[in-house]
C-alpha cells in the first residue's frame, strides 16, 4: 500500500539514502523523531514498518492526522522533543526499537508558514519558535545583552560581522525593540551588507542562529542522539541528516567516540580505566550526500549531509562532555 503525500509539494530530502540507511523491514518498528510533513514516515509505512512520529511543532501533528488515519494502526503521531523519544517509545511499551530517523533543522512547512517568522521572505512576527512555549527571537534580542547576542549570531550563526550587527541592535532597540522579521533584515542589510558576489541575502546567517537559540537544536540534538543509543536494539539503525556545520560535527563526533574511532591499540598502564565497548558500528563512505539530480530537483538539499551507524550490543555511555560543548555557547566570564 502506497500512502498519500500528507503535505502535497514536501520533497524529503536523502530519502532513498536515508530508507538504505535504515533498512527497514516489514512489522519492524522505527522512530520518525522529526516528523514534520511526514515523508521519511511514509516510506517506512510503505515498506511494513510500525512508526512512532514525533514533533515539538503541534501544526505538523496535526497535518500528519490523515496519514494516521490512513496507516491502518500503524502510526502513533506524538507531540514531543525528539531528545525524548526513548521516553515516549516506553508509553508505547517499547523498550527498543529497530530504527531511528532525524531530519535536523527547520521544516520547508514551517518556513512556508509566514506566521511563524522563519523565513526572510515574509513580514511576520519574529518568533520562531518550532513548539507552542518559549522564548521567542524577539524575546531574545530584547532582553539580551549585547555581548551574548553577538556570541548567539557568532557562534550558532558563524556571522563574521557578529559584534557589529549586535551593537546596532542594542543601540536601535532603545527606541524600539525588535518584533518583525524584515525589521530586523533590514537593519542586518544596513550594517553588514553582503558581499560582492555573494547570492544569499546578508540576514541568512544571523537568522539561523536565532533559531537554533529559541529552539536549542544543538543540545536538543544531542539529547536525541544519546536517546537513540538508550532506545536501539542491537542490530538497530540511527540515521541522521544535517544542513550545516555544527549539526554535522556533532553527528560526526558522536558516531566517532562510539564506534570507537581513534582508540589506542596499545596496553593500558596498570590501574587507567578501560574505554568502553563500542555502541555503533560506522560504515564506510560517510558522510552521504545528495546527488546532483537531487539538488537540480530540490535544492533545499544541497547541504545536507546523512551519517548512521548500527547498534552493538554494548550499553548505552550516556553524555559526553565533549559533545555536549559543542551544542553551546562557550563559557564567558560574567556570563
Amino acid at each position: 500500500m502506497s500512502f498519500a503525500p500528507a503535505a502535497p509539494g514536501h520533497v524529503p530530502v536523502l530519502l532513498k539514502e536515508a530508507m538504505e540507511a535504515l533498512d527497514p523491514r516489514e512489522g519492524g518498528v522505527y522512530v520518525d523523531g522529526t516528523f514534520g510533513a511526514g515523508g521519511y514516515t511514509r516510506s517506512l509505512l510503505d515498506r511494513g514498518a510500525r512508526v512512532i512520529g514525533l514533533d515539538r511543532d503541534p501544526s505538523a501533528i496535526r497535518v500528519g492526522e490523515k496519514l494516521k488515519t490512513s496507516s491502518g494502526g500503524r502510526l502513533e503521531l506524538v507531540e514531543a522533543r525528539f531528545g525524548e523519544l526513548d521516553e515516549v517509545a516506553k508509553r508505547f511499551g517499547l523498550d527498543a526499537v529497530d530504527g531511528v530517523v532525524l531530519d535536523i533543522g527547520v521544516s520547508s512547512m514551517q518556513l512556508d508558514e509566514a506566521a511563524r517568522g522563519f523565513s526572510l521572505r515574509f513580514d511576520a512576527p519574529l518568533d520562531m519558535r518550532m513548539g507552542s512555549s518559549g522564548r521567542s527571537a524577539a524575546d531574545i534580542l530584547r532582553d539580551e545583552d549585547e555581548a551574548t547576542i553577538a556570541d548567539i549570531l557568532f557562534h550558532f550563526g558563524e556571522e563574521r560581522a557578529s559584534r557589529r550587527i549586535a551593537r546596532a541592535i542594542v543601540a536601535d532597540r532603545e527606541a524600539k525593540p525588535f518584533t518583525s522579521t524584515l525589521e530586523l533584515a533590514g537593519l542586518i542589510a544596513r550594517v553588514a551588507p553582503a558581499r560582492r558576489g555573494e547570492l544569499t541575502h546578508p540576514a541568512t546567517r544571523a537568522f539561523q542562529a536565532l533559531r537554533i537559540a529559541v529552539n536549542d537544536e544543538l543540545g536538543e540534538l544531542v539529547s536525541g542522539l544519546c536517546a537513540a543509543e538508550r532506545l536501539l536494539k542491537p542490530g538497530g539503525r540511527l540515521a541522521v541528516v544535517t544542513f550545516h556545520s555544527l549539526e554535522d560535527r556533532i553527528v560526526k563526533q558522536f558516531f566517532g567516540g562510539r564506534s570507537g574511532r581513534g582508540r589506542a591499540a596499545s596496553r593500558r598502564l596498570p590501574g587507567e580505566p578501560t574505554e568502553a565497548d563500542p555502541t555503533f558500528e560506522v560504515p564506510r563512505g560517510q558522510p552521504i550526500e545528495p546527488s546532483d539530480a537531487e539538488v537540480r530537483a530540490n535544492p533545499r538539499s544541497r547541504s545536507a549531509k546523512l551519517r548512521f551507524g548500527v547498534r552493538t550490543s554494548a550499553p548505552p555511555r550516556g553524555r559526553d562532555e565533549a559533545i555536549e560543548a559543542l551544542a553551546r555557547l562557550p563559557a564567558r566570564r560574567g556570563r
